[in-house]
């Protein structure tokens, strides 16, 4: 087909490279320049990829354009286009909008452009935005890419603080999203995508602080998702209710919400095969796993923030930490829960480890005491103190033990009177005597038939209210351990 009037140089050296798909080099400085001849009319761009071109037989028609300074829009929205398009450090004056279009690959590499609109958009092969730095919004709302999205290296910077950098809902990428080494300023929206190929975002950084940096409430990720090696978050990571069947990893990451009041993770209600919580250090704000569900946690106390929100998350294995920081794990919620406490009881002893399992539940105990009142609080001390709530029964006999040998010396010393005739009265044994003083039963005929005098009345009198309190203390923590729990599982 003969070059329709009007074309300047460039565009012709365009026109007619498309049918075989070469290549037209304009220049190698980036970002091109106004330079005449280097000016290709968005508008020519669009013809050729709708079709106002032949190919030729025997060849793979495209466009492929490299050091060209784009002027106006290229607008393909609702069109269907059969050729690639691959645009190298080409400046694009205006937003392309390629919204609810067909197409085959896209690959604008290391371009300048204003933003970029692909809502609907439909690419049997790539998106790749790669290298390039674009000022303003990246709208993929319900694009469908059977070939992956590549934004490695990419610098993307949104122009209203109210806007998203990145803005999608309902993203599906079928190949991988790979958005390695990329520099976003504003929020990240992947809310309802669905990633079959996986998301690895390795060494970018996504800087919102005080509000959302990623939004990805409701994603699901096939493979893994790799939020690691350099990845750093300055704003709120939002992952509440995604599911990651693979892993989803924060190794060596730094996670800031840029304020210690607000989420710096928020994944609560996901599912993931592992979760690899690893920061390069210590996350800065709080962090939710609420209500989530998880096979594998591999963490680290160095790590941990201030608070942190465990209550209904349930796991099969734990990794990273040693026992007694798995305590001060499950008391970072400013407010207590009984499950999470119940959660790592259960699996220590479901491991084998049940002494470990014990202290967990006194643990529980003691950490319920800060929602008590006062009367519930010194019973709960007095229950810790002598039975250790059930748990440590051997307590119990070592007070008793305590009190007998003091019981002993004390009536050894100070024999009490006899209260009985000479032919009633059994002989007096110390040991005996204060044995029926802390049962709290007369077992053995002694103390109704002696009575303590002078000092060491109060000695018998504290001995029998001693008893009274250990028998109660004994049954109350037993019956407290013997009570079916509910909130393991």
């Amino acid at each position: 087909m003969p070059q329709p009037p009007g074309l300047n140089d460039a565009e012709r050296r365009l026109w007619a490279a498309f049918p075989t798909g070469d290549t037209v080099v304009l220049g190698d400085d980036r970002p091109a320049g106004p330079l005449p001849d280097r000016i290709v009319r968005a508008e020519t761009i669009t013809r050729l990829l709708l079709g106002a071109q032949d190919p030729r037989p025997g060849a793979v028609a495209a466009v492929r354009l490299r050091g060209a300074y784009i002027m106006g829009q290229m607008d393909i929205s609702g069109g269907s286009v059969e050729y690639e398009l691959r645009l190298e450090d080409c400046r694009i004056v205006e937003e392309p909008d390629f919204s609810n279009a067909g197409t085959r690959e896209l690959r604008f590499a290391r371009c300048w452009m204003p933003g970029f609109d692909g809502g609907g958009l439909r690419a049997d092969g790539y998106l790749s935005l790669s290298g390039s730095q674009i000022d303003g919004e990246v709208r993929l709302p319900r694009a469908q890419l059977a070939g992956g999205l590549r934004m490695n290296g990419t610098t993307i910077t949104a122009s209203d603080p109210e806007k998203w950098a990145l803005f999608s809902g309902g993203l599906v990428v079928e190949v991988g999203t790979f958005i390695r080494d990329a520099q976003i300023t504003g929020g990240v929206r992947f809310v309802g995508a669905r990633m079959n190929g996986g998301l690895f975002m390795e060494g970018t950084t996504l800087t919102n602080p005080g509000r959302l940096a990623l939004d990805a409430m409701n994603m699901v990720v096939e493979d893994a998702a790799e939020f690691s090696r350099g990845f750093t978050a300055l704003g709120t990571i939002r992952l509440r209710s995604g599911r990651f069947n693979g892993i989803l990893s924060f190794s060596r990451a730094r996670l800031d919400s840029g304020d210690p009041a607000r989420m710096a993770l928020h994944a609560s209600h996901i599912q993931a095969d592992e979760l690899l919580l690893w920061p390069e250090e210590r996350i800065k704000g709080r962090v939710s796993l609420s209500y989530s569900r998880i096979d594998l946690l591999m963490d680290h106390p160095s790590v941990w923030p201030d608070e942190l929100y465990l209550n209904g998350m349930t796991y099969e294995t734990l990794r990273g930490a040693e026992f007694k920081d798995r305590l001060s794990w499950v008391s970072r919620d400013k407010e207590f829960h009984l499950q999470p406490y119940e959660q790592l009881a259960a699996w220590y002893h479901g491991i084998g480890h049940d002494d470990l399992a014990r202290k967990v539940q006194l643990a529980k105990l003691r950490a319920r005491r800060r929602r008590l009142n006062p009367i519930g609080k010194a019973w709960n001390h007095l229950l810790d103190w002598t039975v250790g709530f059930g748990y440590r029964p051997w307590l119990a006999f070592a007070w008793f033990a305590s009190l007998l040998a003091i019981g002993t010396t004390v009536f050894s010393i100070e024999h009490p009177r006899p209260v009985k005739p000479r032919d009633e009265l059994p002989a007096f044994h110390a040991l005996i005597y204060t044995l029926d003083l802390l049962i709290p039963l007369d077992t053995f005929g002694q103390q109704l038939s002696y009575d303590a005098v002078n000092w060491s009345r109060w000695v018998a009198y504290g001995l029998v209210t001693t008893g009274w309190v250990l028998a109660t203390a004994l049954i109350a923590g037993t019956a407290r351990v013997l009570r079916p729990s509910t909130g393991a599982r």
